[in-house]
């Protein structure tokens, strides 16, 4: 019995490294599925920013989202500077479209995403990912112009280990 006990205990720390528990934000390289960054979504920490410079009129915008419990993203905020090409002019149903210190804001946004992909900026500026006052350039995971996915994944210990975490902690 005593052996039959020893051996399981192998079986048993490898499936605790191995099972997803920690449910994470996750930034992944391309089409790959490979984990570049996360952060552990925990009660205080499921709303992030994400700013960069637009390519067009040059100006910065800052998009604010929240992880909601469903594990979807939700936009709901934008803030910027100029209503050329390639940014709303007006507010959509139920939200709110204000002039604040010469910047456009948007809020009461209710835009779901299961996942976000993005390609990294290449000629203009950088996109930085903020979560919880932590910055983190995305040209510091991949090359600019490459393409990342933001997701919301439960995680092993063994993928926290490898991955890079924003926060941190």
């Amino acid at each position: 019995m005593k052996i039959v006990k020893l051996a399981l205990l192998p079986c048993i720390i490898f499936l605790f490294f191995c099972i997803p528990f920690q449910k994470s934000f996750i930034i992944e390289k391309g089409n790959s599925g490979k984990v570049l960054a996360y952060f552990p979504i925990q009660q205080s920490n499921k709303t992030f920013h994400i700013l960069y410079t637009h390519s067009i009129h040059k100006s910065e915008v800052k998009e604010t989202y929240n992880i909601l419990k469903n594990d979807k993203i939700r936009l709901i905020e934008i803030m910027y500077e100029d209503t050329a090409i390639g940014m709303p002019s007006n507010a959509e149903e139920g939200e709110t479209f204000e002039m604040i210190d010469g910047k456009y804001v948007i809020r009461n946004m209710k835009r779901d995403f299961q996942s976000i992909n993005m390609r990294v900026a290449q000629v203009v500026g950088d996109h930085i990912l903020t979560v919880n006052g932590h910055k983190m350039k995305f040209s510091q995971m991949v090359e600019p112009g490459s393409l990342v996915k933001l997701t919301v994944k439960r995680l092993s210990l063994l993928q926290l280990w490898r991955g890079v975490n924003i926060v941190g902690k």
